[in-house]
């Protein structure tokens, strides 16, 4: 009998080990990310960043890895696993886009986003696309309320967004046609965006030098408190060219 997360039958078998080459190649990372704590065990966060990108989710395997390499219970690791929500338990996509619906973007309409995300995708909260391109999630907050609506791609920002431009993207995704994030780095893979959050560069030519902080429109505070002019458009509308929008 099953309520559809937890089985009443035989109990789950051990998990399995990686291949000796994949494991041997984990053992080397996880040894360089480990020698950067002064204790193993803080090392646990990054670690499940590496295992992630292995498989693209926190597999069985993966924790177990992480347990055994730390001295720790599978317990211990799967209670951290589970509570961050940047660790997938679940097969997903080559993109994850998290569409915000938290107060402002909702307002803004992120709420009429996700729904309609979610119809021409065909696909639920968490759920992936069947070509395993996309998944969409709904994100409490992107911490960049100044550009509402704002979707996110692998961690990169999407400002400013509509129903529409969001529909683009994703469609550009799945047919994999180049797709500018609004700010910071090129987008990459999420197995490859789960090795940098491990902690490993990204050797992408131009990916750091990309890598940007705040737009303009968060900034326009600091410049008034410093006597600066700010500009007179700080975000530009919705569906417009930024092309133009000074620094």
């Amino acid at each position: 009998m099953t309520d559809g997360q937890t089985s009443l039958g035989m109990p789950q078998l051990p998990a399995p080990d990686y291949p000796a080459e994949v494991r041997a190649r984990l053992e080397a990372d996880a040894k360089e990310i480990i020698a950067r704590y002064p204790g193993s065990r803080s090392a646990l966060l990054p670690l499940l960043h590496l295992v992630q990108s292995e498989e693209g989710h926190v597999t069985r395997t993966g924790m177990k890895f992480c347990a055994e390499v730390l001295g720790l219970t599978t317990a211990e690791v799967t209670a951290v696993a589970t509570f961050y929500t940047m660790y997938r338990r679940k097969p997903s996509g080559d993109y994850q886009v998290g569409v915000c619906t938290n107060t402002l973007c909702a307002v803004m309409g992120g709420d009429a986003i996700f729904e309609e995300l979610k119809e021409h995708l065909g696909v639920g909260n968490n759920e992936t696309t069947e070509d395993g391109k996309v998944t969409l999630e709904h994100i409490e907050c992107n911490a960049a309320c100044d550009f509402a609506p704002v979707m996110m791609v692998n961690w990169e920002f999407f400002d400013n967004q509509t129903p529409e431009s969001a529909k683009k993207i994703v469609d550009d995704l799945r047919a994999g046609h180049p797709v500018e994030p609004t700010r910071g780095a090129p987008l990459c893979t999420y197995k490859e965006t789960a090795r940098i959050l491990a902690g490993f560069p990204d050797e992408r030519e131009g990916a750091v030098e990309a890598t940007g902080g705040a737009g303009p429109a968060s900034l326009v505070g600091l410049r008034l408190a410093k006597g600066e002019t700010p500009h007179h458009k700080i975000v530009h509308p919705r569906g417009e060219s930024a092309s133009g929008e000074g620094e």
